[in-house]
C-alpha cells in the first residue's frame, strides 16, 4: 500500500511539473495593461504564424480570448480541425504592468524557444516576424 501511495504521489508531481508555466517575462513599456500586451501578441501571432503560411504552425488554429472577466486576456493554439478543444499553447498576461506567461504542451517541444522569442518581441511592440 505504501508503494502505491508513493507511486501515485510521484505521478501527480510529474503531471504538475509538466503544466508549470514558462514565463517569457518581457519588459513591456511602462503602464501597459495585460490587454494592451495581449493585443500586440495576438496580432503578431496571427500575422506571422498563421497568415504568413508558416509551416511550423499550419496544423494549429489561433483562438484569441482577449475579452476576459478574469483579468487574464489570452490566446490559445489548438489543433486545427480536431474535435479536441484542449489548447496546446496558452499565452496570457495579467496585471499592470503586464506579466506574461506561456504554457502548455507546446512549451515542452522544439518550437518553444521560437514561441518564447516571438511572444516577447511582439509584447515589446515589434512587428517583425
Amino acid at each position: 500500500m505504501g508503494r502505491l501511495r508513493f507511486s501515485l504521489a510521484m505521478i501527480a508531481v510529474a503531471a504538475l511539473s509538466a503544466c508549470k508555466p514558462d514565463a517569457p517575462t518581457p519588459r513591456p513599456a511602462s503602464g501597459q495593461s495585460a490587454l494592451d500586451v495581449m493585443e500586440l501578441v495576438a496580432v503578431g501571432a496571427n500575422r506571422c504564424w498563421f497568415k504568413s503560411g508558416d509551416p511550423a504552425f499550419k496544423s494549429y488554429a489561433l483562438a484569441p480570448e482577449l475579452t476576459s472577466f478574469s483579468g487574464r486576456p489570452r490566446i490559445l493554439l489548438v489543433r486545427k480541425g480536431s474535435s479536441d478543444i484542449r489548447p496546446l499553447l496558452v499565452v496570457q498576461a495579467e496585471g499592470k504592468p503586464a506579466r506574461l506567461d506561456a504554457f502548455g504542451p507546446m512549451m515542452g517541444e522544439a518550437l518553444a524557444p521560437r514561441i518564447r522569442a516571438d511572444v516577447v518581441r511582439w509584447a515589446k511592440g515589434s512587428k517583425d516576424c
